[in-house]
């Protein structure tokens, strides 16, 4: 054969070319002529009897690369490799969240690491944190800190005196780090009462791993099970008021992870899911009035120092779905989440502007904008 064309492909970030046959003959041409075919969708020409090569158009030539066989997947004789391996298949169908980090979130619970979720309120942090134990098929428990009144307690347990003798009350919190693979979620953690922080030092510790039943440093203490891991939730940002800036050192003791703020396409898939039997269209407005909300918060310049959430959209779906219209469900579990202050200028205000247009009642003020008078 004469001439051989080659047909430049990218294989796991690296450049090279096959011959009709099946053939690797990338060291038959140039390292930029490979590129400047690839980026191009061309075909590389060699002829055999000159020593020459050049870049052809596809459809210059009739002849169609060799079918690649795909390689098969590698198999994994450690069940636990396996799992992690596999762990996008057992994502739940209504959890909105990217498969890397569902994956991440698998390993951890398996590795008996720690792990962080960190996002606005309402983006689905405590949802994906409950979807874990019933995945992963492990004992669960939950602890809202952020309503935690008495740290000690809670945390802890409590110690009394009963027919003269001290008598130690174990709390769930203690019950819940005795047991073996537990999946122990810590929820609204930014939340928490300081001295809740300091006893859990020891505990997300992984080199300590041990609640101690009281201050004294000869005091018992209570190990923490092997394979338990610690799933916590965290609103960090300056528009979370009641948050508290959570310690470092605190922080070290966690893997992080993002939760994403959907987009408008994911905001409708997962209420289309979530809510079949409401129209359509209907969802696709409520999911693009929460898409405009949080592009505008994000916005360096934008007017809203609020958006409105996923969990915000699902109750307005709930809502419709109950008889209520867009306007009113809009009226009672959107608009009063945002600052009124500034009249015409108000993020209240801006925020009605948005419904309005999907309401299709723009020109008129549905929810009594207040009118400034221009001076």
């Amino acid at each position: 054969m004469k001439e051989v064309i080659g047909f430049p492909k990218l294989v796991k970030g690296v450049l090279s070319v096959q011959s009709q046959d099946g053939a690797d003959i990338t060291n038959m041409f140039r390292e930029d002529m490979i590129k400047l075919a690839f980026d191009n969708d061309q075909l590389l020409k060699y002829n055999t009897e000159s020593n020459r090569a050049k870049r052809i158009d596809a459809d210059s030539v009739s002849i169609e690369p060799a079918q690649e066989v795909a390689e098969p997947e590698p198999v994994l004789d450690d069940p636990i490799l396996q799992f992690i391996a596999t762990a996008p298949k057992i994502k739940p169908a209504s959890l909105e969240m990217s498969d890397i980090k569902w994956k991440y979130l698998i390993r951890s619970v398996i590795r008996g690491k720690n792990i962080m979720m960190c996002g606005p309120a309402g983006c689905g942090k405590t949802m994906a944190a409950n979807a874990l134990p019933e995945a992963t098929n492990r004992p669960f428990f939950y602890f809202n800190l952020g309503a935690t009144q008495d740290p000690r307690s809670t945390l802890i347990g409590n110690t009394h005196f009963k027919d003269g003798a001290t008598v130690f009350d174990k709390s769930s919190f203690v019950k819940a780090i005795e047991t073996r693979n537990a999946v122990i979620l810590l929820d609204e953690l930014s939340r928490a009462h300081p001295e809740a922080w300091n006893i859990l030092m020891t505990v997300l510790d992984e080199k300590q791993r041990y609640l101690r039943l009281d201050e004294d440093v000869n005091s018992p203490v209570v190990n923490v099970a092997e394979g338990v891991s610690f799933i916590a939730t965290a609103n960090i940002g300056t528009e979370y008021t009641s948050t508290r800036t959570l310690d470092r050192a605190l922080m070290d003791r966690f893997e992080i992870i993002e939760v994403d703020i959907l987009n408008k396409e994911r905001e409708a898939s997962l209420l289309i899911r979530k809510f079949p039997k409401l129209d359509k269209t209907l969802i696709e407005s409520v999911a693009d009035i929460a898409d405009i909300s949080r592009n505008e918060w994000r916005s360096e310049e934008g007017k809203l120092g609020n958006m409105i959430s996923t969990r915000m959209s699902v109750r307005v779906c709930e809502l419709l779905q109950d008889g209520f219209t867009l306007e009113e469900a809009s009226e009672v579990a959107i608009i009063p989440f945002f600052d009124a202050s500034g009249g015409a200028d108000s993020e209240r205000t801006f925020i009605k502007q948005v419904i309005q247009k999907h309401l299709g009642t723009v020109e008129q003020d549905i929810f009594n904008t207040e009118q400034v008078e221009e001076i």
